[in-house]
């Protein structure tokens, strides 16, 4: 049985998901799906220009794997690209980097890296200590398979 793949840290997840080819109807379309990793991959290392030693640090898992991760990213943008396909970003392996969280009482936001949310995740709003803190909606953990899965989460929408 492989060994299960790690998660990958991410420090941005696209606002934009789905790309099509202008002109070609919805229903006809194939689509690549790209995992969030790989257009992190993508960003890191074409948007940024980093080396891939830095990205590799970045995403916290070895240069061998980033470049298994940009090389997977870079061929499925290509068929996408040359034969017409649409591509949604969506899924995979991933974290992020920081976990942003909202105060209910006095709508303060403040950012917590992922490793004080593993030892220690806030219970208190920073500025006021009340305990009526949540996540901010749409910044956080990764889902790990092939998109969402429902339940098998923690408090903090952590993977138990």
């Amino acid at each position: 049985m492989p060994r299960p793949p790690k998660w990958r840290r991410v420090g941005f997840v696209p606002e934009i998901t789905y790309f099509k080819p202008a002109g070609v109807p919805l229903h006809s379309l194939e689509e690549i799906r790209l995992p969030i990793e790989e257009a992190e991959a993508i960003r890191l290392k074409d948007m940024e220009g980093l080396e891939q030693e830095e990205c590799a640090q970045r995403m916290q898992i070895s240069r061998p794997t980033f470049h298994r991760v940009l090389g997977s990213a870079r061929k499925k943008l290509a068929d996408a690209l040359l034969n017409g396909k649409a591509i949604r970003i969506e899924g995979g392996n991933f974290e992020m980097a920081m976990r942003r969280f909202r105060c209910r009482s006095d709508g303060h936001e403040w950012d917590v890296p992922f490793e004080t949310m593993v030892v220690e995740p806030p219970t208190t709003c920073p500025t006021c200590n009340s305990p009526n803190i949540q996540p901010a909606p749409g910044f956080g953990f990764g889902m790990r398979g092939r998109g969402r899965q429902p339940g098998g989460r923690g408090r903090w929408g952590m993977q138990r």
